[in-house]
């Protein structure tokens, strides 16, 4: 198999050669090319025809946004944005998810052996991914507001929705919502996603889609009408007050290399719901987390939904529930909102 080809765009000297050192020592990848800008960059990927693209934002003559814009409309590739990751750059990353990025990566602190081996680790991992992920061109499409399809009166509901996602999930995760009414029974979702992008995350959602969308945090009542979605570093867990289940946050450690964890909440949620009374949703995403919860789930009385492989940016998290035969439905991005509507009422 070639090598994968990639182009490093960051108009810092000191990044690009970071990044180069990185993913040249790594098996079966092979760094092309360096851009110190955007329009440097798109003479460059004509000349190499990279596989991947690594894209800073903050750049000179043309910012990464821009770019990655202009890219994604003209000639989409798969791209993995290298940024700061800080609550103030939460909402310019997430738009560069939503237009077409693959997946995203923190500039390193480089302050122990530890972490360099971390970030390297890290970035290997999400290039080798990007590789082999689905590109969505962009369209006007991205910013269309679907309608809702209509629901039974909430007395109706018999099931709560508990979904899990991860890489391309931040955008599925607008696409299944956009189509859910705000009169919805619970809808507890955990995205792998950092701390700093997670209250930004929410907040985006809760502005373009009709039920309230909030970030969990501790105590946060879980009722009809509301989206949670896990806090960046914490996994989501569930307590009984009275007749009220809330919100707990925990900073036990990592499962599946991960906080939150899809395989946490998955396990979390019987604790204060039957799994008869729940809708167990899978999305895009890379690994394996929470489909052993699923399996779980599914073996106990939960209505189970996996995105297909045609609709998913990496399709491995609900490959993993396939292959366990712990999916009911698999189906396409486009009709889980109406998979979900109709497994609440069942």
């Amino acid at each position: 198999m070639a090598d994968i080809r990639v182009l490093i765009v960051d108009d810092s000297i000191l990044i690009r050669k970071m990044l180069t050192q990185v993913l040249e020592a790594a098996p079966g990848i092979e760094v092309v090319g360096t851009a110190s800008d955007p329009l440097i960059a798109r003479d460059k990927i004509k000349q190499l025809n990279p596989d991947v693209l690594t894209l800073d934002v903050e750049m000179p003559r043309m910012n990464g946004i821009q770019f990655l814009s202009n890219l994604m409309r003209l000639r989409p590739m798969p791209v993995v944005m290298v940024s700061t990751l800080t609550e103030a750059g939460a909402p310019v990353t997430l738009e560069a998810l939503e237009i077409g990025a693959i997946d995203y990566i923190a500039k390193p602190q480089i302050d122990s052996e530890k972490a360099l081996e971390s970030f390297s680790r890290q970035l290997v991992d999400k290039v080798k991914m990007a590789a082999g992920a689905r590109v969505r061109p962009l369209q006007t499409s991205h910013q269309v507001r679907f309608s809702p399809q209509p629901l039974a009166a909430m007395a109706d509901f018999k099931r709560w929705v508990v979904l899990g996602a991860s890489t391309g999930g931040t955008e599925a995760i607008k696409a299944v919502l956009s189509r859910i009414p705000a009169q919805c029974p619970p809808i507890l979702i955990t995205q792998h996603i950092p701390a700093v992008f997670s209250a930004s995350f929410a907040q985006r959602l809760n502005q373009t889609v009709e039920p309230e969308v909030l970030e969990a945090c501790d105590g946060l009542e879980v009722r009809p009408g509301r989206v949670i979605i896990a806090h960046g570093d914490n996994h989501l867990t569930f307590r009984r007050d009275g007749q009220t289940v809330r919100c707990v946050l925990s900073a036990a450690a990592p499962v599946n290399r991960h906080r939150p964890s899809v395989e946490v909440m998955f396990d979390a949620i019987t604790a204060v719901r039957p799994a008869q009374q729940l809708v167990a949703v899978m999305l895009t995403g890379m690994g394996m987390d929470g489909a052993a919860a699923m399996k779980r789930l599914h073996q106990s009385g939960t209505l189970t939904i996996a995105q297909d492989e045609a609709s998913s940016v990496v399709w491995g998290m609900p490959r993993a529930v396939v292959e366990m035969a712990a999916a009911d439905k698999v189906v396409a991005l486009e009709k889980v909102a109406g998979e979900i509507i109709t497994m609440t009422q069942l």
